[in-house]
């Protein structure tokens, strides 16, 4: 079977979309080419700054003929319809054939597709991958129609066997399919022609190509670690810069600078930031002192002096961009020892957040607040958590992180430092962001805590108050992100948080407006607040005429919250309700990534208390593991059944069995041990769930399955004793009660 080889050879590619760009082109070419018949045995996508290679193996050589029958139309049917089964099968009458069927005869079409020569497919296939080629940004040049992201110079498109290689042909625009290609721009610019991927690989390499982005990768990392290794210094990982630099060479070659003396003061951040983001070069640090004092940087070729020149160059550009560095550095330095990081900050004042939510100021005030509030429940002193978030932000004033805002944080715990703020306050600069997604680490220091979740918890009330929710995979404002970071916080320092106080207090400076708002003789802003809060105005009136009859004195707006979710909480929900079900999708995504049923989830966050998500996770691993236990599911069986039959006896007497139950009118044994083991399983399971002991009660509850399995068997519900009846229907509320004391088990599956 032949091979086929695909080379489309360009100006330099963007180093960020080579690998998107090589697996389009494989996707591409090899659906089209199953599409059209073929079949293949190996595809292999390869990408280095100036072209895209495609090589497949075991390509068949033409597509099969396919055979088609179509029946049609009765022989005796209206020539119109006739001459529509002929268009639709592009024959003629003539070729059309009769056949018996039950109602007579019909016409038949056999329609013959002949297979097709591989390279006619192949060249069509690859035209129409050139012509269609998703690249993100393109462009045209010359008077030629045809978009490539640089300009296509040639196209190498060869099938080759035991007998030899042929060249597909192909033109796009004027440029002609052949069998050569060239080598590194610089070292071997001369056209060769090949015969096969194996030629084509190893002439590549002799032309100072290495074609696969994986091999670049690895020498860049191995001579890189080697150099600093050589030096007693250690090469900083970055693997987004590898693969970065990987697509910028075809011939790399690395080099080793040293930084000067000047810069070696600048926090080490600063440095990698400032060398990987504008120079690409990859940090050298001591590891006896944790100090940046090398580069390395990969030419795209070798030189007779052995990179010096380039070394040269890069020293007095990189010398440029670190003086800038040192001036923001400095420049940051004064403005902390003589203003402190407040003065710093002071602009955020005039600097917008959102245009509903205020300034970037206002925010921190708030955030300020509710850092104080959550302190204690996390262990952290309350005037140091409100200390360290009124500062955690005012780096975004500094013209470090003006230039790198990727700095944001960091910075913000060297200008602390700076300023002999305490390592709590500093370290809060640096961690209040985390985590910033599922694998980021969680911060563990109680005042980075605090002002973590008062960060999140703000981002998140606020933009709820404004209606701004995410909307199916949209998420503009990371929203998702912010709560799962909760949630993380929590469970991972296993805080225990009344999150539902929490969230309406992050609604305290927004709901003291409303409370004006309601409270005033103006209404004219009935129709506004109302469309906020996402009631009609009739409701909004009738709280305001509640409020008023009440005669409340002006005390805390989290009173005035709470007052009016006790007015009209069931009919239409304070924001802050949907906002805990909001964290509730976001703990049950945790819970499902650790291997705990989504019902079993829904079983406990239907019990009181579900806005203390540690004590939710307590209850769910309970639960999860008694149903992974012999009496787990049989007792819920059990349950389920005792909840079905009073359920259908409620509903048909009108009545509810939910108490009464009196040992004295059972009948048979297994009855009267029953109502022993419930009131043995009451006994303990009370002070079990008091103490959040929910594995001991899961235990007690096990208990329980032997009495109620044998109750069922032994004993019939619905006795003809109507006494008896709803004696044993009042037992069976005592099963549900106590079942349900646990989890509502009803939500469980199965």
């Amino acid at each position: 079977m032949p091979e086929l080889l695909i080379e489309l050879f360009s100006e330099e590619i963007p180093a960020r979309m080579q690998a998107m760009a090589r697996e389009t082109l494989r996707k591409m070419v090899t659906e089209g080419l199953v599409e059209a018949g073929l079949t293949y045995g190996h595809a292999q996508a390869f990408s280095t700054p100036r072209r895209l290679v495609l090589a497949l193996d075991g390509l068949s050589t033409e597509s099969p003929t396919l055979r088609e029958e179509r029946k049609g139309p009765a022989t005796t049917a209206p020539e119109a319809a006739v001459q529509g089964f002929l268009r639709s099968t592009g024959l003629t009458l003539d070729q059309l054939e009769k056949r018996d069927d039950k109602k007579g005869q019909v016409y038949f079409a056999v329609i013959e597709k002949p297979g097709r020569a591989a390279p006619a497919i192949v060249a069509e296939v690859l035209e129409k991958t050139i012509r269609t080629f998703p690249w993100p940004k393109s462009m045209r040049w010359g008077n030629g129609t045809l978009k490539w992201v640089r300009p296509l110079h040639s196209i190498l498109c060869l099938l080759s066997d035991d007998t030899g290689a042929s060249v597909v042909d192909l033109d796009v625009d004027g440029i002609q399919s052949g069998n050569t290609t060239a080598g590194h721009r610089f070292m071997a610019p001369d056209r060769f022609v090949v015969t096969g991927f194996d030629d084509y690989a190893a002439k590549l390499k002799a032309a100072k190509v290495v074609l696969d982005s994986a091999e670049r990768e690895a020498m860049i990392w191995h001579d890189a670690t080697q150099l600093a290794f050589a030096q007693g210094l250690e090469l900083v990982e970055d693997k987004g810069l590898l693969t970065e630099v990987a697509g910028l060479v075809e011939f790399p070659v690395a080099l080793m600078g040293a930084i000067a003396e000047d810069f070696l003061h600048l926090p080490p951040e600063v440095l990698q930031t400032s060398m990987r983001e504008h120079q690409k070069f990859f940090s050298v640090k001591n590891p006896k002192t944790g100090r940046i004092e090398g580069f390395v940087t990969v030419a795209n070729r070798e030189t007779a002096d052995h990179g010096a020149t380039i070394l040269k160059g890069n020293l007095k550009v990189l010398s440029a961009r670190l003086s800038d560095a040192r001036f923001f550095w400095e420049h940051d330095l004064r403005v902390v020892k003589t203003e402190g990081l407040e003065g710093m900050g002071a602009g955020l004042a005039n600097v917008t957040f959102h245009n509903k939510l205020g300034s970037q100021a206002a925010r921190i005030d708030r955030i300020a607040a509710l850092a104080r509030e959550i302190a204690p429940l996390v262990g952290a002193d309350p005037d140091q958590a409100e200390k360290a978030a009124l500062v955690v932000k005012s780096d975004l004033r500094s013209a470090m992180v003006g230039e790198f805002p990727e700095l944001q944080g960091l910075m913000g715990s060297y200008y602390a430092r700076a300023q002999d703020l305490s390592e709590e306050i500093a370290n809060a600069c640096k961690g209040h962001y985390s985590p910033l997604g599922p694998s980021d680490a969680v911060p563990s220091e109680p005042v980075t805590v605090a002002v973590a979740l008062a960060d999140k918890i703000d981002t998140l009330t606020g933009f709820w108050w404004i209606d701004e929710k995410p909307t199916g995979s949209k998420d503009p404002f990371a929203l998702r992100r912010a709560a799962l970071g909760v949630v993380r916080l929590v469970l991972l320092n296993n805080v225990r948080l009344p999150l539902l106080d929490i969230i309406l207090s992050g609604y305290e400076p927004f709901d003291q407006q409303l409370r004006w708002e309601i409270e005033g003789e103006e209404h004219d802003a009935d129709a506004e607040a109302a469309m906020r809060l996402g009631v009609p105005v009739s409701v909004f009136q009738d709280w305001r005429s509640k409020i008023a009859e009440e005669k409340r004195e002006r005390s805390g707006p989290s009173d005035f919250v709470r007052r009016l979710l006790q007015i009209d909480l069931q009919n239409v929900p304070h924001p802050g309700a949907n906002l805990l079900s909001f964290f509730h999708d976001r703990l049950k995504v945790f819970l499902k990534d650790e291997g705990i049923r989504h019902d079993v989830i829904d079983a406990v966050l239907a019990m009181p208390g579900n806005d203390d998500l540690t004590l939710v996770v307590k209850r769910a691993e309970a639960l999860s593991a008694f149903l992974k236990t012999e009496d787990g599911p049989n007792l819920i069986l059990g349950f389920k059944r005792a909840n079905n039959i009073l359920t259908q006896a409620e509903a048909k007497d009108g009545v509810e069995y939910s108490f009464g139950a009196d040992v004295k009118f059972a009948e048979a044994e297994e009855e009267k041990t029953l109502f022993a083991a419930l009131d043995a399983a009451e006994a303990a399971l009370a002070p079990a769930m008091k103490a959040e002991d929910f594995a001991t009660a899961m235990a007690e509850m096990a208990k329980l399955r032997a009495p109620i399995d044998a109750f069922f068997t032994a004993v019939q519900i619905n006795a003809e004793n109507p006494i008896v009846r709803r004696n044993r229907l009042n037992l069976l509320s005592r099963i549900r009660q106590i079942c349900l004391s646990v989890a509502d088990l009803t939500k469980l599956e199965g």
